[in-house]
């Protein structure tokens, strides 16, 4: 059972109230005052109406996460969307790039998403592509597929079309540019998730959509039977921490620089974007904690800053992720409009980068440029 946050504050507490079982631990959220941020506390029986300090196991202990059935995959690449010269879809570059994404540490992709340009492809070539990649790494990797838009009745058709095709999730981002309010959120993602029988990922990216997911929100949608995750790119690792703790949902880091954090307070995996570029990379620190080998997490998390730096905070993700896969000589093409693709000068910030970060992958780009795919 899931208590949503900050709805009870231990008062009248007890298993007939709830309808609680003995054993259940119960997440009790205590309602601050005077602008404080509420108290959490854990009680290890509702029965015995008593509130302790230890909180119940959490649901991604490393050794657990190791093991634990993820449909989406845990170091999941959000691929971008190779194109000809020309602007057109290049399927068959799609399916060479997933490929060496899978060949290299990528247990999951997520297609038709913000670094796929997404909002510049049509619905066929969406369906093209998921196609295409689901031929090429079907069954060796989790392939989902990005079908949120602000029109609820179009997602809910991308929807089906990706089950069609044969996809293994859906990524739900909130409806943008109307902002609706938390119960429209609501009823948008329960509706899209309601049209397909696919597992469902939320994206909760506010920078980009100008509306959040509330914690409230996320108790709520947390309940729905096919919404079973969350990819976190809204920077709040105290209310994203709050989430996990007390919902069942699978949380992924969407912000690359904050994949150790993110791992740490219990997310199980990752989207990212530099996974384009270090796949091998990303999943080796995801390891290095669940050995517990803190200090290896550390210093690949140390050694990656200088990549995610230079591609997450210079163009957008899509503009600086097609610069360094053209520069090692893997599918990329040019970005689409009103994306531009990166200049010389940012081109040489970013291969510094790859080099500080990855010299071998530098070193390897330097042999293979000459045969760069366009």
């Amino acid at each position: 059972m899931r208590l949503e946050p900050a709805a009870h504050d231990g008062r009248e507490f007890g298993r007939d109230r709830f309808g609680l079982t003995p054993g259940t631990h119960v997440l009790i959220v205590a309602r601050g005052s005077d602008n404080r941020p509420p108290e959490m506390h854990w009680s290890a029986d509702p029965a015995d109406g008593m509130l302790g300090d230890r909180p119940p196991t959490p649901t991604a202990d490393p050794k657990e996460r190791m093991s634990m059935d993820l449909p989406f995959g845990r170091v999941v690449a959000a691929m971008t969307t190779p194109f000809h010269p020309d602007g057109s879809l290049d399927a068959t570059g799609a399916q060479s790039l997933a490929a060496h994404l899978v060949d290299n540490g990528c247990d999951g992709l997520v297609l038709n998403a913000t670094t796929g340009e997404a909002p510049t492809t049509t619905d066929a070539e969406k369906e093209t592509l998921l196609r295409a990649v689901l031929e090429a790494v079907g069954g060796r990797a989790a392939v989902t597929t990005g079908v949120g838009t602000s029109d609820t009745r179009h997602s809910a058709e991308l929807a089906r079309a990706a089950e069609r095709a044969g996809a293994d999730g859906l990524l739900l981002v909130t409806p943008y540019y109307s902002r609706p309010t938390q119960q429209g959120v609501v009823s948008h993602l329960t509706a899209v998730a309601d049209a397909t029988a696919l597992p469902v990922m939320l994206y909760d990216i506010p920078a980009r959509t100008g509306t959040a997911l509330s914690q409230d929100s996320l108790f709520r949608l947390a309940e729905h039977p096919r919404i079973s995750a969350v990819k976190d790119a809204s920077y709040d690792l105290l209310g994203s921490a709050r989430v996990i703790a007390g919902t069942g949902l699978h949380y992924y880091c969407g912000a690359d620089e904050l994949n150790l954090p993110m791992y740490a307070i219990g997310a199980v995996g990752a989207v990212s974007t530099v996974a384009n570029i270090a796949p091998g990379e990303t999943r080796a620190l995801l390891e290095a904690h669940d050995r517990g080998d803190n200090a290896e997490a550390l210093r690949l998390h140390r050694l990656l800053l200088p990549l995610i730096v230079a591609m997450m905070t210079t163009d957008p993700g899509t503009v600086t992720a097609k610069a360094l896969l053209r520069h090692r000589g893997l599918p990329a093409g040019p970005v689409r409009l009103p994306l531009l693709d990166a200049d010389a000068e940012l081109t040489t910030v970013l291969t510094e980068a790859l080099a500080a970060s990855l010299p071998q992958a530098g070193a390897q780009a330097q042999r293979s440029n000459g045969r760069s795919r366009v």
